[in-house]
Parts: C-alpha cells; structure tokens; sequence
C-alpha cells in the first residue's frame, strides 16, 4: 500500500448540466465539467469566463472614492503640487508604486516615490516618512496597496495640511482613517462589482479614471505582476486582465519585465502565470525582503535595456541569497517546532521566533512550515535592540488568521492581512501571551480534521478521455491561480508499466502507466523517492495535473502527478541480492528519506542464529523477530518486544521459515500489512523442497527397499543422488513414511516395516505440511512478484 499525502475531496457532478455546457460550448465533457464545478451554470457566463476581453472591464467610477481621487490629483497638476507616491514593498506594492510612477510621469505630474524599508521601518505609512516630504512641501499622498488601516498617521498627515488619497486592497479594520478619499472596493459602503482586485488592480482603475481611452494597455502588464504575486482570486475582472498582460508579455514593452524574463530563464517567449508567480515575482520580492523594494521599482519603470539587464542581474543575486538564508531560518523554526511537539504536541497555530531571523523571509518560512504540519503558522524576527517582532502568518483553509489576530489585537502594535496571510509586529515581552492567546482562541474553531490537508479533485476520467484535443480545450481555462487552478483530474485503477528516477540527485520520478489498454507518461516532481514505495505490478491511483508535451515536433498527452495511491499490498522483489542485510540498511535509508518511517511499524523476520548480523544502531526503528516452529515468531530486540504483529506495516524477510505452519502463523498475525519486501536467499540445490506427489513416495519407498544399508548417512546421499531430490526434501519424505509406520527410523537407523499398515498419504500431517510447505517455498523462491501478491491477499483475508 501507499497512502496518499491528502484527503482528495472529489466534486459532485451534475452531469446534466455538465453535457449542456460542454454542447451549448462545443467543447469536451470534461471541459463542461470543469466549467460547472467553477460555478458557471449557464451559457452566458461560461461564454464570458472563457472569453471575455477588455471591453467587459467595470467602469472604474462604480468604486467609491475614484470621482473625488480624480478632482483631487487633476487639482494638485493644475496647482502644480508636489505629490508623493507612498508604496508598499512586496510585489504587488512595487507593481503598484511602478504603475503609478508611469501614471504621474504621463499626467505630467511633479512627484517622487517612497517606500518603506521592510526590516527596518515595516509595513504601512509612517509618520516620520510624512514630516519628510512635508518638510519637502509635498502636499498630496497618493498610497498604493497600503493605507486602509493608518488612522493615526493620516490624521497626523491632515493635522500638516497634507491629503491623504488611499488605493489599497486589504480588509478594512472597523475604524476608518480620515483620508481625503478611500479607494478600495472591500469598503462595506462599495458597490463595485468585483471585489477581488491587487493592490495595483485597484491603482490601475485610478488610472483608467484619470485616463480613460488614454491609458496605455501596456500597464496591464504591472496589474498582471501584482496580481499574480498576491494570489489575488483570477476571476472576473482579474481573469480579463492577467489573460490579456500575460500575451502581452510575449513582447513586452517593459525593459524590466523582458530582463526578468530572460534571467528567470524563460526561453520558450511564451509567459503563463507559472513564470510570472515562480520566475519574476520572487525576484522583485527579492529587492524588498533581502535589500530595499527601490531597486525592483527601478526594474519596472526603467526605459534603458542596459540598465534594466544589470538590475535585473543584482535581483536574481539577491533571490539567491534569499533561498538560502530561507533554509537557515527553516532549520532553526523546525528545531523549535519539534521541541514544542515534544513538551505537549503541536500547538494548534504554531508561533517561533528567532534574534535576527531576517523580517523580508519570514513568511517564506512560515509558507514552508504550513507545508510540513498543516497548521496556521507565524514566525517572527526578533531585533534585539529594540525588543520587537516583526513577523508574517500563513493559515490554513478554514481558519481566519486575520481574524485570529484581531482577537489579540491589543497585544500587536500593528497588523493587517487577509484570511490565508497577515503580517504583524509586537514586543518580545508580549510573546508569550500572544501565543498563548491565539492558541486560546483556535482551540474553539480548529478540530482535528482541520489538520487532515484535503485536495480538491475536479473530476475522475479515464486515460482515454485525455486526448489532445481535450487538453487543448482544458488549457482554455487558464491562466490558473487563485480560485481558478489548475484541473485536478482523479485517475484510478491504472497500472504501473515502468518506474524510473530522473533529473538531478534523482530528485523526481517518472512513470509509465497503462488503463484500459491506454499508456501515458507521468512526471512526479519531488517526488523521486516514491521509486522505492513502488512494486513493479502496482495499480496505481493517480491525481494528475494534463499537459501536451512537445518533443521534436512531436505532441503527446502526458501527466503531472499531484497525488498518488496504492490500495492493495505490494510486494518489492529482491530476492537475489548477495548482501542482503546491506540492501536491508540501504532501504531503510530510502524509506526514512521518504517519510514512511514516520509512521510506518517496520519489522525484519530472520531464522535463529541470523540476528547478530543486523546492526540495531544501523536500523533504530526496526523490530527484529526470529521463527520459531511453536511459536511461529518471537521478539529479538526491545522494539519487537515492545510491539504488537498487528501493528507492522512493513516486514523484510530475510530467510523463508522452514515450515508451513510458521508462514501461515505469521498471516494470521499481520493484519495491518502493506509492504513486503523479499531479501531472502534462494535455497542451495541440497535444501530445496518440491512439491511431493504419489509417484515420488512410490519411487522413494521402492528404492528404500532395494539398497541393503540401513545407515541415514549412507542411504540419504544415495538416494539425493539418484533422485535429484534434496537432502531437506529426503528427511521430510522420511518422516511421512515414519509417520504412516511404513518405516523404522531410529538413532540414524532406517528400516522396512514388514508389516506395514494400509493408510493413504493424505492422513499424513507431515505430508500434509510438506505439500504446504513446498508450495509457499517454491512461490516464495521463484514465483512471479503478482503471484506472491495475490497469494498474501488470499491468505490474509482467509
């Protein structure tokens, strides 16, 4: 068996409605079904989802506060006031800062730009930052992706003389600041009709305000950075504008984006969501997090292709750095994770914190740590000098943290955020309370199946549904993201043909896989040490990502596995390895490597005499049992001892038992048992045993008859060599005829009963256990890995 790494929570299907979109449309069921589940149950939004274009933008006078925002900026250009761009330093805050820039150079504006540096000031505006460019005579704020929450500094800014115009995408808190005008379409008195824009989203409707038919399509470009970065929801209005940025950066008009593109290795001139989330964003979160957001500002509105290559260049040094001081910080956050497990168990929000862990990469780590233990984490960079933390929070599905800080909120000096992420900053003395309260609070909402990661499956197919046709059809649907992601497509029953590792280190794994006579290649990315989690005649459920892989001019379907299951036991042939207890450590490394000893109850069957040779220092999670004709197995080690045979999951047999009886004991016993891994040896010619028939018997006896010795020493070689029957086969015959009173056999004495009694062989139970015993051996030695399968299945559930 191999148990999936999620709960895959499969989508309901109306198929009715599903064939309806997919004729209304012309496109497959599949795709029809894909449409439904997202929501769409008529023609005209599914049309509109598809492909809907620039003119279906929402005017931007529907947002409130866009109409006095306009008055006010057209006032400070008529006036000539000076104006401050006040941004933000992730990457929706520099794509919001850049298309502002590019939107006041149009306007003819005289302005300048600040943001923030992230460890040392933190988010948000700042009232040192507004005396600054009061002092400069700066007279009109204009905040992107920032300012919904600064009541205190923007009244601090009205007391100057100075208007506040806030653009920002954030929840708004109860209290309001008192700015000039508040632009985001999360305000509870907005009527605009979408409410899932970026923050440069919300800059660019201010620009298309101002603008109008005049506004450079160009900029899309910006909104697509932004909006992508911020895993901003790719629906409606997001969907049209991220759709029409990314083919626009096929050709870009930014010498920014092309020098990103290009350093970010994108060769193929053709951009999709992935590069932009994977390859340009942590880039320009690099500048932000590692040094000062300035310099990928610089990238973005840059007009020389010189310059923008050599930042370009200095961006990608510093996301480096960035990936490893992530590792760094990753290594200490886990040690104090696991010391907190250890004291009572996971909490249910994990909080760590550390002197100097850099602020800019915290939420990175805080991503990674959600990753390993699927609970809502925060981490935090304590600054010594000053006794405060800085730090960011990433949540779970189903779990607010914004709201989970907002129950805390007297304990943080700011904090602000959505739903799956926040960010927040306190004093090192408030610490423990605020975890403490946290965990309070999330002990009433959070239950155990909270902590079980689901996976959305959209739909189970079939291998023969994934033509190219319908992939073509399904790529449609993208640009995937947030609340639009890529299909999940539920494959199962398939057969494993092949199974390789592949790429560097042999970090991934590639498989082939046949259904219905179907075969199809899929690639599992990270994913390389499932090789040995894979009997070779696995079937094989699979949840899969489609795409059409070109080679050579060639296209063919191929997958990208997300999940992947195996529900029957497996059996792992290794039978002719020479060095078996060597392949046994060798394995265990790999199956440690893989995570399965984390919950895996591991066991090592080994005749007596043979336990000495397996080094517990080398397999410290391992029970050692050795055979035993009464008792069918006894513990060797204090694991064993400490354990249950119903518990073991895995078992390396290293010898086979030397009777029937101990092999069916131990089937009885393993009623948890998943894998089966063969090491043992192939029997010398001399102990090997057959399956006995009649004639053997007839051949046997008669021959017994015929020789004059009675002596074993002398009558068994004679008649192993006769025969071609073993020397462990002959001894075990021997006993049938002792048994049936055929014969005499004492103190190595052979003898012929005269008189022998008339009784068939089957009332034998040494004839019965021989032919039992012959059977298991010969398929244990030299029987198919399927067979062996099917056998322990028939055994286990007799």
């Amino acid at each position: 068996m191999l148990h999936p790494k999620f709960n895959w929570e499969v989508g309901s299907i109306d198929e009715q409605q599903a064939f309806f979109l997919s004729n209304q449309l012309n496109v497959p069921h599949i795709v029809g079904t894909l449409l439904y589940q997202r929501g769409f149950t008529d023609f005209d939004q599914a049309k509109s989802f598809l492909y809907g274009g620039l003119t279906e933008l929402h005017d931007p006078f529907l947002m409130s506060g866009v109409r006095e925002a306009v008055d006010r900026i057209k006032q400070a250009l008529l006036e000539k006031e000076k104006i401050l761009i006040y941004g933000d330093y992730d990457a929706d805050g520099v794509s919001s800062t850049s298309l502002m820039i590019h939107l006041m150079r149009k306007l003819g504006a005289d302005f300048d730009y600040y943001i923030p540096h992230r460890s040392k000031e933190g988010y948000g505006l700042h009232i040192h930052a507004i005396q600054q460019f009061h002092e400069q005579g700066y007279s009109l704020i204009v905040t992107v992706d920032t300012g919904i929450s600064a009541v205190e500094q923007i009244e601090y800014a009205n007391s100057l003389g100075i208007d506040v115009i806030v653009t920002d995408h954030h929840e708004p808190p109860a209290v309001l600041p008192k700015a000039y005008s508040l632009i985001n379409p999360k305000l509870e008195y907005c009527n605009y009709p979408f409410k899932g824009l970026a923050g440069v989203g919300v800059a660019y409707k201010l620009a298309q305000a101002l603008l109008g038919e005049h506004t450079p399509q160009a900029w899309i470009e910006l909104v697509t950075i932004g909006t992508i970065a911020d895993l901003m929801p790719l629906r409606d209005e997001n969907r049209i504008l991220v759709t029409y940025g990314l083919k626009l950066m096929n050709t870009s008009s930014f010498p920014g984006i092309r020098a990103l593109l290009m350093i970010s290795g994108n060769q193929q001139n053709i951009v999709n969501a992935v590069q932009v989330g994977f390859g340009l964003a942590p880039r320009i979160n690099a500048s932000g997090r590692m040094s000062h957001a300035s310099r990928a500002v610089e990238l973005l509105t840059a007009s020389d292709m010189e310059q923008a290559e050599t930042i370009a260049e200095e961006l990608d040094v510093l996301n480096k750095q960035r990936q490893l001081l992530v590792e760094e910080i990753l290594i200490e956050a886990v040690a104090q994770v696991e010391e907190k497990a250890a004291q009572g168990g996971i909490p249910d929000i994990i909080v760590v914190a550390g002197e100097n862990w850099n602020v800019g990469v915290v939420g990175i780590v805080a991503s990674k740590l959600l990753d390993r233990y699927y609970r809502p984490v925060i981490v935090l960079g304590i600054d010594p000098e000053t006794g405060m933390c800085k730090g960011s929070a990433r949540s779970i599905p189903d779990f607010d943290i914004y709201q989970a800080l907002t129950a805390c909120s007297k304990l943080m000096d700011h904090y602000g955020g959505h739903p799956a992420a926040a960010g927040m900053s306190l004093a090192v003395a408030q610490l423990e309370q605020f975890e403490q309260q946290l965990n309070s609070y999330a002990h009433h909402i959070l239950t155990p199946a909270h902590f079980t990661p689901a996976m959305q499956v959209d739909i189970a197919c079939n291998v023969s549904d994934l033509t190219i046709e319908t992939i073509e059809h399904m790529e449609e649907l993208a640009p995937f993201g947030m609340n639009n992601p890529c299909p999940k497509l539920l494959i199962r029953g398939a057969k494993l043909l092949e199974s390789r590792q592949m790429g560097k280190d042999n970090k991934h794994l590639k498989l082939l896989i046949a259904q219905q006579g179907c075969t199809i290649e899929a690639i599992a990315f990270n994913k390389g040490n499932l090789a040995y989690l894979l009997s070779e005649d696995a079937t094989l459920d699979l949840v899969v990502e489609v795409s059409i892989n070109e080679w050579n001019g060639k296209r063919k379907p191929q997958l990208f596995i997300q999940d992947i299951a195996v529900s029957h036991i497996q059996v792992f042939d290794y039978r002719h390895t020479k060095s078996a207890h060597l392949k046994l450590e060798q394995l265990a490394e790999k199956l440690e490597a893989s995570g399965v000893n984390a919950s895996a109850k591991n066991a090592v069957f080994v005749q007596a005499g043979f336990q000495n040779l397996f080094r517990q220092n080398q397999l410290p999670n391992y029970s050692l049992w050795i055979y035993d004709e009464k008792e069918g197995l006894l513990p060797s080690n204090d694991i064993a001892k400490g354990m249950s045979l119903a518990e073991v999951t895995t078992i390396f047999i290293m010898h086979l038992p030397t009777g029937a009886k101990t092999w069916h004991y131990i089937q009885g016993k393993l009623s948890s048992l998943e894998r089966i891994y063969l090491l043992h040896d192939v029997h010398k010619p001399e102990e090997q045993v057959i399956l006995p028939t009649r004639e053997h018997f007839k051949e046997l006896y008669a021959m017994i008859r015929s020789v004059s010795t009675t002596s074993e020493n002398e009558l068994l070689p004679y008649i192993s060599k006769k025969t071609g029957l073993s020397r462990r086969m002959l001894s075990m015959a021997l006993e049938v005829f002792k048994e049936l009173e055929f014969i005499t056999w004492e103190q190595g004495e052979i003898r012929i009963n005269p008189a022998p009694s008339k009784r068939a062989l089957e009332t034998s139970t040494h004839f019965i256990h021989l032919q039992q015993l012959a059977e298991v051996e010969q398929l244990m030695v030299n029987g198919e890995v399927a067979r062996i399968r099917d056998w322990m299945l028939k055994q286990k559930y007799a």
